[in-house]
């Protein structure tokens, strides 16, 4: 019965485990600086792997790989220069409200969530 055993859940990370997380860009991703100091985002897209598996079984060639690209605003450029693969977030999070006079918790939170949305697109990792 041993399918029958509750498999163990992995529970969300705490705020202090999340914090204490460093953020790795994907090696994949490039950069352009625009002429208003933004940064855009460049990163390849996949298709679903069923879709590709249908399209070579149907005999159609493999379709070259298309880039998906997001553009940063100034604070997310911002952020996104701090993320050196060796900064935990916590520390990222606090250069953030002191440069933009920010309370500390209102930093984490915003910090937090736009590298859990790159993180949702695959262009950042936590280690």
């Amino acid at each position: 019965m041993a399918w029958m055993m509750k498999q163990k859940t992995k529970h969300p990370p705490t705020r202090r485990e999340a914090l204490s997380g460093i953020p790795v860009k994907n090696r994949h991703v490039r950069e352009q600086r625009l002429e208003s100091g933004e940064l855009m985002i460049l990163y390849p897209v996949t298709v679903a792997g069923w879709v590709e598996r249908l399209s070579k079984w149907l005999g159609a060639k493999a379709a070259p790989p298309r880039t998906g690209k997001l553009q940063l605003d100034l604070l997310g450029s911002a952020v996104w220069a701090m993320f050196d693969g060796q900064t935990p977030l916590r520390h990222i999070a606090a250069a953030f409200a002191r440069e933009h006079q920010l309370e500390l918790a209102e930093a984490e939170v915003a910090v937090s969530r736009f590298v859990r949305e790159l993180g949702q697109r695959g262009l950042v990792g936590l280690r």
